[in-house]
């Protein structure tokens, strides 16, 4: 498993200012890290693994936010497609990000994994505003800009605002619609 040691290494090494911060208490999972460190829920990031359905196959897909704006099963669906979205179970978290399931990172994720990245994180008023983030560990989590944290994630970056899945009705009353289940047809013609 990946921990706060592996990521510091990593980041040292592509020259990036970061701060791993000690927490006060441990951490149950990402949503947690507002209230441990008295922060925006804007500024925490958190990063949701949801097995995806796709033409009869399977594969986890790491979706980036914030705990401010947690994912919707409904709208990664729609961006790719999928006819079945459901958050992964703990043993696929782990073994396809290589974090403990309830603190996932989005840095050194692996490059077979899919990761979407919600563009809402590109619109900060100040590139050098600071996040924080998750290390694969309860006691630590990563400070750094969030600027610097985009440009070393890698991901595909999609409109997650998208909204809710509406079936358009038209106005009627409730006798002209078709019961669900049977074939709609024209009645046969009256026998005289």
């Amino acid at each position: 498993m990946k921990d706060a040691l592996a990521i510091h290494r990593w980041l040292l090494s592509h020259q990036i200012h970061h701060e791993i911060v000690r927490l006060p208490r441990a951490l149950t999972c990402a949503d947690d890290l507002p209230a441990i460190l008295h922060a925006d829920p804007a500024c925490c990031i958190r990063v949701s693994v949801f097995e995806v359905t796709i033409r009869g196959s399977r594969a986890p897909v790491a979706v980036v936010t914030t705990v401010a704006s947690p994912p919707r099963a409904g709208a990664v669906g729609a961006l790719l497609g999928a006819r079945k979205v459901r958050p992964a179970p703990a043993f696929l978290v782990n073994s396809a990000t290589d974090y403990a399931e309830t603190a996932v990172s989005p840095l050194l994720l692996p490059p077979e994994l899919t990761v979407l990245i919600d563009e809402r994180l590109t619109n900060w008023q100040h590139p050098g505003d600071l996040v924080y983030a998750p290390t694969g560990e309860r006691h630590t989590a990563l400070r750094m800009k969030v600027l610097d944290l985009l440009s070393v994630t890698p991901g595909k970056y999609v409109n997650l605002r998208a909204p809710r899945h509406t079936t358009p009705r038209v106005p009627a009353s409730r006798d002209a619609r078709p019961v669900v289940g049977l074939p709609c047809r024209e009645s046969p013609p009256a026998l005289l």
